[in-house]
């Protein structure tokens, strides 16, 4: 892990260099979000991302780098008994997507085995980005995931409808609404990800996991 600084009131935890960057940042946005709440770290949020993560304290306040590395040691156990423990969603999924097949051609396997693995696993949201309510989903302790190795689309679509399930770049997300997109789009989902009425307005968060469900 390289610390990096981000002002007088933050630090940039970067695990791009860890054998497994997403891994490393789940435990340590639990690890962090349990001392918050505890009371042993005062901060003001945790922002997690691709292979970093950031530590922001209150304004002015200065960030406890100490407690932070003290943070960071504590037992993924006893960060779930602070009350970490993430939530789990299950997404119900219509598997008719246009790029099912073509999913299917790039791992060498059939429709039926794509929808298996896409189901068979728990993900966990890794981080919160590109529109409102769309995160970044990984598979939940598992680097060699077979879904991993499907890329982007060669073009990208202008429209992309809401409740679209969709891989790419070792990611899976649900389209939270009407936008446009690159990714391979495996199905659909009744489901609503975002409410601006509803309290908060995101069914994802950060550590969430989910599990999709074939319909």
């Amino acid at each position: 892990m390289r610390e990096l600084p981000a002002g007088h009131d933050a630090v940039m935890l970067d695990f791009s260099g860890d054998p497994a960057p997403a891994d490393a940042v789940a435990r340590a946005t639990v690890a962090l979000r349990a001392a918050q709440q505890a009371g042993t770290l005062h901060i003001a949020d945790v922002v997690p991302s691709a292979h970093t993560v950031l530590v922001q304290a209150d304004r002015g306040a200065g960030i406890d780098t100490l407690g932070v590395h003290r943070a960071l040691r504590l037992d993924p156990t006893d960060a779930a008994a602070h009350g970490s423990a993430s939530s789990q969603l299950e997404v119900p999924v219509v598997y008719d997507g246009p790029d099912l097949a073509d999913v299917a051609r790039v791992l060498g396997l059939g429709t039926e085995r794509v929808v298996q693995l896409h189901t068979g696993i728990l993900w966990r949201v890794q981080f919160m980005g590109f529109a409102p309510g769309f995160g970044y989903l990984v598979p939940d302790g598992d680097e060699e995931h077979p879904l991993r190795d499907v890329g982007r689309r060669p073009e990208s679509r202008t429209r992309v409808p809401r409740g679209a399930v969709a891989v790419a770049a070792g990611y899976s997300a649900v389209y939270p609404r009407v936008s446009p997109g690159g990714w391979h789009l495996l199905g659909r989902t009744s489901m609503t990800m975002w409410d601006e009425s509803a309290v908060p307005p995101a069914r994802l968060a950060p550590g969430t996991l989910v599990r999709f469900v074939a319909q």
